[in-house]
């Protein structure tokens, strides 16, 4: 594996917003925020507002009975994991303006991410916003506290006592087939 690469940003995203004090928002985090916040709202009006969104949660909820429906199953699965890969492409770009890039760049967010959607419920964009809100938070709480490695720690044993008490995460889809 070579080295990592700099992406130069735009100049416009150079600098940031003064808060109080020394405290500064970074215009590349700004944007990251205002582009995640444009992709939740995508994905929203995809799945709830649009026919292709409505078969993709029938087929989520129930399989079967969306095959039986006539609804083609396998196109489904394209068109999602698609649609997935493309999020994660933006997701990539975005992470760029933050440090440099390489092959191992995702391996540090991939627990993150999966204890997001676990923590969310599988299937609900707000339980998805809300997990990462909840481990973001609790990320940066934990570090700030203590350090980097015992933050991390911390808010994995947090998620797992949660998990305990409410195994379908914070929000979750009620449905037979996924009873089963």
């Amino acid at each position: 594996m070579g080295p990592n690469v700099d992406v130069k940003s735009p100049k416009w995203l150079d600098g940031g917003i003064l808060i109080w004090g020394n405290l500064q928002l970074p215009y590349k985090r700004l944007f990251i925020m205002l582009l995640v916040a444009l992709c939740i709202f995508a994905v929203y009006y995809f799945l709830y507002k649009t026919t292709s969104g409505r078969r993709i949660r029938a087929v989520m909820q129930n399989r079967s009975m969306a095959q039986s429906l006539g609804i083609n199953t396998r196109k489904v699965d394209a068109m999602t994991f698609a649609i997935g890969s493309g999020l994660a492409g933006i997701a990539g770009c975005a992470l760029t303006l933050l440090g440099s890039i390489g092959p191992t760049l995702g391996t540090n967010y991939i627990v993150d991410t999966f204890m997001v959607v676990v923590l969310g419920g599988v299937g609900r964009i707000i339980g998805t916003v809300a997990g990462a809100g909840a481990i973001g938070l609790g990320n940066t709480t934990f570090e700030f506290l203590t350090d980097a490695s015992l933050g991390k720690v911390l808010v994995f044993l947090a998620v797992i006592l949660f998990l305990q008490w409410k195994p379908q995460g914070f929000f979750t889809i009620s449905s037979r087939a996924l009873d089963e």
